[in-house]
């Protein structure tokens, strides 16, 4: 959870960030991490709040990262008893064929007729990525692993997770196999929130089956205090990526990355965004609801200006290296006229820094402000026409 101590809360002037922004859009562009990949996010896990997102919503292939949407349907499987873990399931041709030993790809080495335990199949895809595992469940579940995908693919919708969409089991690459970093961070929050118990798998160094012992690919477990898990990938198409969890303080940080150039490459760059994660991460408070941020003039009003509001809490996660560029700004709907009622839309407040989410939150009026009587705004029009635009405070004010 964020706290003090890992992650600072900070309030911010929004009314003095305002009055240097000025009202126009401008875009945070620097990465603070200077990470060399190309997509990556950090998510707080209890919060949800992504506090570093680079390229986030772009979908991408996954590769084998895209097994946690195949474990999540085995784990909600196994939780409405379709399958159980004791349940021996009977390894096809086609499994063989897809995930086997012969491919060269990751496997468990499965054998054609073969019978396995559910609990095995579930170790073979989450410890050593086992692609035969992959397919052998997905038939059990849907009665081919097309139908399984598709079942993912709907799942994953229903989920939130929008830009999923899944072509197999295994993570193989597929055209329009995708899905973007910052929904493999939900994905995996999801993941362990739901089903702690199996998600205590992922944190396994090591799986001996058919007399092979294989290692755990994730370059995390053993070598960084705090992380147990979650999940690998690797193709020619997408590069080497990671998804990881780690806890320290009591606080658990998901960071995603896809697009490292080797497995060593992998590893510097998993422990300098877990470093990143759990170090640097901040929250900055915003604006609280209700509370009067600044103000916006008004014409043929009864008064001069209005205040302007937010109805809910802002808070930007971001990295302690990109405080400096936060940015708060402001767009007004135009020329903003009375009548004014309390909570109507005026325009867009935009929260932004280098490497962080932007957030768009609607501006609202924190006032009524009434019609100034026909006089006043005859005289401010007449302002209008003899003196400017300037001569409408003046009228105004008479007229207040």
């Amino acid at each position: 959870m964020l706290n003090n101590c890992s992650m600072s809360m900070a309030v911010f002037s929004v009314a003095a960030c305002l009055a240097l922004a000025g009202f126009g859009w401008g875009n945070a562009r620097a990465d603070p991490l200077n990470l060399a990949v190309d997509r990556a996010v950090v998510m707080d896990f209890d919060s949800g709040l992504v506090v570093y997102a680079k390229k986030a919503d772009e979908p991408m292939p996954p590769s084998s990262m895209s097994k946690l949407m195949t474990m999540l349907m085995v784990f909600e499987a196994l939780e409405r008893g379709e399958l159980q873990l004791d349940q021996l399931l009977k390894v096809s041709d086609n499994a063989w064929r897809v995930g086997g030993a012969a491919t060269g790809g990751s496997t468990m080495f499965l054998r054609p007729g073969q019978e396995v335990a559910v609990a095995d199949l579930m170790r073979g895809v989450i410890i050593v990525s086992g692609n035969d595992a992959c397919v052998v469940l997905a038939e059990a579940l849907a009665g081919s692993e097309a139908a399984f995908a598709d079942k993912m693919t709907a799942r994953a919708q229903e989920l939130g997770l929008a830009t999923a969409r899944f072509r197999n089991s295994t993570g193989l690459t597929a055209e329009g196999h995708e899905i973007s970093p910052r929904d493999l961070a939900k994905l995996a929050q999801i993941i362990l929130q739901r089903f702690p118990d199996h998600a205590a798998l992922y944190a396994e160094r090591s799986f001996r089956f058919n007399n092979v012992t294989q290692q755990n690919r994730n370059p995390l477990l053993g070598a960084y205090r705090g992380a147990d898990g979650l999940k690998t990938g690797y193709t020619a198409a997408a590069g080497y990526g990671l998804v990881a969890t780690a806890i320290a303080n009591g606080q658990r940080m998901i960071t995603v990355f896809n697009g490292a150039e080797s497995q060593a490459k992998r590893a510097e760059i998993a422990k300098q965004l877990m470093d990143a994660a759990l170090t640097q991460a901040r929250a900055i408070r915003i604006a609280e609801p209700g509370a009067k941020l600044a103000s916006a003039p008004v014409l043929m009003g009864r008064k001069i200006e209005v205040a302007l509001t937010v109805e809910a809490p802002i808070v930007l996660g971001l990295m302690q290296p990109a405080r400096d560029s936060l940015r708060v700004q402001a767009r007004l709907v135009g020329p903003i006229k009375a009548p004014i009622v309390k909570g109507q839309k005026l325009g867009v407040l935009r929260v932004s820094a280098d490497g962080a989410d932007p957030i768009d939150a609607p501006l609202l009026a924190a006032e009524d402000v009434a019609r100034a009587p026909w006089y006043a705004r005859a005289l401010a029009l007449l302002s209008v026409w003899t003196k400017g635009e300037g001569g409408v405070q003046q009228a105004q004010e008479a007229g207040a």
